[in-house]
């Protein structure tokens, strides 16, 4: 068993430092919100009064942050304070050159880097079934792979520092249309008349069937919007899926549409709600009012 120092113990990173301590592992986190602490304590693991308390003398260091400025912030007391030959692992969701700056300079230090961002929300977070997207080396992968399976389901090492970062842009791009068409089929189901709930069972096991139909259908339908994943969270991924596509040369239409719908969400007020709170810019642009 190891020795975590685990930064982030919000809505995914707190079950996942439990899912950690439940495993054996000897954890230590540290989060600004008192809230994430006491969690962390009542699951068994142990608080610091600092990041870089956190990760002094620990075998793995482990940050779930929400953007990058955090990340930078938290890595500048790692550089510092974790010894040569730790395994630092970056569950965030941040722009891939950043996180290739965090392997540079962690290389320059004897640090093994690796990021990671997952997918599943919070469900996947509690449940640990996250699928989890892995840039770095395949040995420090390897290293990493009893800490991966402990926290997810899904774990793939999908290429060099940075690529992580790439497949999670991607996996944003496809979860953010796929709730604004989810939101608009609602609407037209129960429009025109149509059971929206039976309707919605009948796609969920059909080839428009898809996780987001299979956990949030129900709550989409109640208009019930208790942040899995915050609308300001996707608005921010919405800019690294942007400028990786202009990096990349690649033509996303339908991703930056996506990304307007998001921002009209978040300009309405929705930015501290669920994703799936798209389909209140769908209702509004049908001039069906705002029903959260």
């Amino acid at each position: 068993m190891s020795k975590i120092g685990f930064v982030g113990l919000g809505i995914m990173g707190g079950p996942m430092a439990g899912h950690l301590v439940k495993a054996g592992h000897e954890v230590t986190g540290f989060d600004l919100s008192p809230a994430g602490l006491e969690k962390l304590k009542a699951a068994g693991g142990a608080t610091a009064g600092s990041a870089a308390e956190a990760v002094r003398d620990k075998d793995i260091v482990i940050t779930m942050l929400p953007q990058d400025e955090h990340v930078e912030a938290v890595f500048a007391d790692v550089l510092e304070h974790a010894a040569e030959g730790t395994l630092y692992i970056d569950f965030s969701t941040i722009t891939p050159k950043t996180s290739r700056w965090t392997a540079t300079a962690g290389a320059e230090k004897g640090l093994r880097v690796l990021d990671a961002p997952v997918s599943g929300g919070e469900a996947g977070a509690v449940n640990a079934v996250l699928s989890i997207m892995v840039g770095g080396s395949q040995a420090d992968f390897d290293a990493a792979l009893p800490i991966f399976e402990t926290v997810g389901k899904v774990v793939a090492l999908v290429g060099p520092n940075g690529a992580g970062q790439v497949v999670k842009a991607a996996n944003q791009l496809v979860v953010g249309g796929t709730y604004a068409l989810v939101a608009e089929a609602i609407l037209l189901m129960e429009g025109l008349g149509a059971d929206a709930e039976a309707g919605l069972d009948v796609l969920a096991g059909g080839l428009a069937g898809s996780r987001i139909l299979e956990l949030k259908r129900k709550s989409m339908l109640e208009r019930s919007f208790a942040p899995g994943f915050r609308i300001d969270l996707h608005h921010k991924d919405m800019g690294i899926i942007l400028n990786a596509a202009r990096d990349a040369d690649v033509s996303i239409p339908m991703g930056a549409l996506t990304a307007q719908l998001i921002a009209a969400a978040r300009a309405m007020g929705h930015g501290s709600l669920d994703h799936s709170a798209l389909l209140l810019v769908a209702e509004a642009l049908s001039g069906k009012g705002n029903k959260a």
